[in-house]
């Protein structure tokens, strides 16, 4: 009988790409997400009935455990980078990871594949940070045999990161970031994808890997080779750290008291994360110790930013044409 693999969250960014390979490899495919009805996309992903998107609420026991009944892996993509009602850090990345693990434990999973992120920390100053960390550590007690995944920065044609701010450039000259000098290691959610399909298949020894590109950059850097690749010219503008918690602070504010009405641009939490470096530790275990040559965002971003370039897919086109010969009279 074919293996079934359980992916929450597996309609999402990262859960789709690791949906679609498992669906290659043979496996059948549960994607567990909070609206099926908005996942049916990932059925297209294997043959009839390979890949079938079921509701589940990581935030019940009764939810998580009947998406789990005859599952052989398990992969939790689930996160959030902002609070929204019930959706705290606290019960999506800690109490949510925990319950999956030790269900999974409970319903005899052979093994368990965990997204986390590069910066996961008890001791951090952001909230997300530190509900990571205690999201891994609270999976490792439950599912001892757990691969934890930490990617940098993920990329790719559906990312929220160089699409957000390509997206920004059609606004006015100036490009406003927070954190112009901090590092990140961009990672390709493809790559990301392998080493999680290696995890289920049982291929990566149970431990935590930091995954990161081939390339380290400073935010700043990252904004010249995006605007690059969309053929415009920006001042990218540095906000000063005071300046950006206060935003943070205030915009936080402004969404508490609106009900989640009012939601800014970044949260305080948010600004907390971009003041620490993104990259990969030196000792860390990474793509080397599974196979794997991670691809780099120069040979992936001109294939889905070219849509942010101010002829669009003409651009190439009239570049050539600019290079035609005038004719002689």
């Amino acid at each position: 009988m074919t293996n079934l693999v359980t992916i929450f969250g597996g309609s999402g960014f990262v859960g789709r790409y690791i949906a679609r390979r498992m669906a290659k490899e043979g496996w059948r495919v549960r994607v567990a997400v909070r609206r099926p009805n908005d996942a049916m996309f990932v059925r297209t992903y294997g043959v009839v009935g390979q890949v079938e998107p079921v509701m589940c609420n990581i935030r019940d026991d009764d939810s998580v455990r009947a998406v789990l009944r005859g599952a052989d892996a398990v992969v939790n993509c689930v996160g959030i980078l902002a609070e929204a009602g019930k959706q705290s850090f606290e019960a999506v990345q800690v109490e949510g990871a925990a319950r999956i693990a030790r269900l999974a434990a409970e319903q005899g999973a052979a093994t368990l594949v965990q997204i986390s992120a590069i910066g996961a920390d008890e001791d951090s100053e952001s909230a997300y940070a530190r509900t990571k960390a205690k999201g891994e550590a609270a999976v490792r007690q439950a599912f001892p045999g757990a691969v934890i995944l930490r990617p940098s920065i993920i990329f790719g044609p559906e990312d929220e990161f160089f699409n957000r701010f390509a997206g920004m450039t059609r606004f006015g000259p100036v490009l406003p970031v927070i954190g112009a000098e901090t590092l990140f290691q961009p990672v390709y959610v493809d790559d990301v994808a392998r080493a999680a399909v290696l995890g289920v298949q049982g291929l990566a020894p149970a431990g935590v890997y930091e995954l990161g590109g081939p390339d380290v950059q400073s935010f700043r850097t990252l904004m010249q080779e995006m605007l690059g690749v969309i053929q415009r010219r920006r001042l990218i503008l540095n906000t000063p750290w005071w300046l950006a918690r206060l935003m943070g602070s205030t915009f936080d504010v402004l969404n508490k008291f609106s009900g989640g009405l009012i939601k800014g641009p970044v949260t305080r939490d948010q600004v907390e994360n971009l003041a620490r470096d993104n990259v990969v530790s030196p000792d860390a275990k990474g793509f080397a110790a599974l196979g794997i040559d991670p691809v780099s965002t120069e040979a992936v971003l001109p294939e889905y930013l070219w849509r942010f370039r101010p002829s669009g897919q003409y651009a190439a086109i009239k570049n050539s044409a600019k290079n035609l010969r005038q004719p002689q009279e």
